[in-house]
């Protein structure tokens, strides 16, 4: 199943100190190479630095060997959303239909 991982990185001198590491991104690549990201784009979340990364899990137990490293490392706040691709939603057509049928 796709989830798209909300990453919100400390902020303030915290930080700031994670990208005064010469080695920060290449860190990062690794990171995401480990954890198999199939995309990852970096931008701001509420005011602080962020990134929202998508990885395919067969499993919730999965879940804490993605995000223990960005805990522990970027000290950052994690949210994972469970996401459909056009494909995936296609194949929920009868149940949306069989709902509308029994509550619609």
């Amino acid at each position: 199943m796709k989830y798209i991982m909300k990453v919100k990185m400390a902020s303030g001198e915290s930080g700031n100190d994670l990208l005064k590491d010469p080695l920060f991104g290449k860190k990062m690549q690794e990171l995401l190479k480990e954890i198999k990201a199939e995309a990852a784009y970096f931008t701001t979340i509420c005011g602080n630095r962020g990134a929202f990364v998508i990885v395919n899990l067969d499993d919730a137990s999965q879940i804490p060997a993605i995000a223990e490293p960005f805990f522990i490392w970027l000290k950052a706040e994690i949210e994972f959303y469970p996401v459909m691709t056009p494909s995936d939603l296609g194949k929920a057509g009868p149940a949306i239909e069989a709902a509308f049928k029994k509550w619609g």
